[in-house]
């Protein structure tokens, strides 16, 4: 009879515990996307079998497609200063990863070859022609996979603080495939997932990683970011368990030495291993050409977007 009652309070407790973090749960999302700033963006969808891909095109001329980094909490909003400048010489395409930003987030495993497969088909349903390509961070692997498919889909290729190979390289392990799972949880993975990607930390991300000089940091971006992370009830979370996991990374050695592409690297001095990331791609194929923009970090297109331009114009030959 004892035990019963006990088992019975420990049944209470738990639901009520589940209930309350529920309800936090709920209360993230609506603070987190109240401000709607993603989706006073108009754009259009490119509806793709594992769920539909928002894109925005502006501009007239040559195409250039703008692939954010790899991340839970961005979007094409990384985007959002240097897409204007470039889309006064070119057609310029802006797009939200599957799992990101206004895109679908299916419940599914992210792989690269997933995000190969979506960078062909939209590249050649939707722009229609071979384009160049600039991405950020981890993004930049599936480029370069992109390239050996055979598709003939990619001309020119600007990395912007690319992943080194090594880290690449690294496969999903017990433990890596152990927090994927705990992400995934209902409710209880999602307070995690709440946790990892609160505004707090997207400060600290932004005033330690992202940006040289946290006097540049607009508010407005770091809110934007925090939207993305938690747009669509939290369903992003699927993608950080992924990337967590190792699920999205790929050895890309053997790629890139077999592809034929102009290959540039954009790193931010304000970071010595981002430099030294760029000089490892060189050392692997002494073709690639790398430059850094001073007094920046990871995200040398938000913090100095006219400075980034001129560099993509000199590397695409942009007149």
């Amino acid at each position: 009879m004892i035990l019963k009652k006990k088992l019975k309070a420990c049944a209470i407790l738990a639901s009520l515990a589940t209930g309350t973090i529920y309800v936090i749960n709920r209360i993230i999302y609506y603070l987190s996307t109240i401000d709607n700033l993603l989706g006073n963006t108009e754009g259009n969808y490119y509806e793709w079998r594992f769920g539909k891909i928002f894109y925005k095109k502006q501009g007239e001329g040559e195409p250039i497609l703008l692939i954010h980094d790899l991340n839970a909490h961005s979007s094409g909003y990384e985007w959002k200063k240097a897409a204007s400048i470039l889309a006064e010489h070119n057609t310029v395409y802006t797009i939200d990863l599957l799992g990101c930003g206004r895109s679908d987030k299916p419940n599914i495993t992210y792989t690269n070859f997933l995000y190969v497969q979506m960078l062909n088909d939209f590249i050649k349903h939707i722009i229609g022609r071979k384009t160049d390509v600039i991405a950020t961070g981890e993004s930049a692997s599936f480029v370069i996979m992109a390239c050996n498919t055979g598709d003939d889909t990619i001309d020119k290729i600007a990395m912007v603080n690319p992943v080194s190979m090594y880290e690449l390289a690294k496969v999903p392990t017990k433990r890596t495939k152990t927090l994927k799972f705990l992400i995934n949880i209902p409710i209880l993975g999602t307070l995690l997932y709440n946790i990892l990607q609160s505004q707090k930390s997207l400060n600290e991300i932004f005033a330690f990683n992202y940006f040289y000089d946290s006097a540049k940091i607009d508010n407005t971006i770091v809110k934007a970011y925090y939207e993305a992370a938690h747009t669509d009830k939290i369903k992003s979370k699927y993608l950080f368990a992924s990337i967590k996991g190792r699920f999205t990374r790929a050895n890309i050695s053997p790629c890139i030495g077999n592809i034929n592409n102009s290959i540039f690297v954009i790193s931010g001095n304000g970071n010595p291993q981002y430099e030294e990331t760029a000089e490892q791609y060189k050392r692997f194929i002494p073709a690639i050409e790398t430059v850094s923009i001073p007094d920046t970090k990871y995200l040398p297109q938000l913090e100095k977007p006219y400075d980034f331009a001129e560099q993509i114009k000199i590397f695409f030959d942009i007149n």
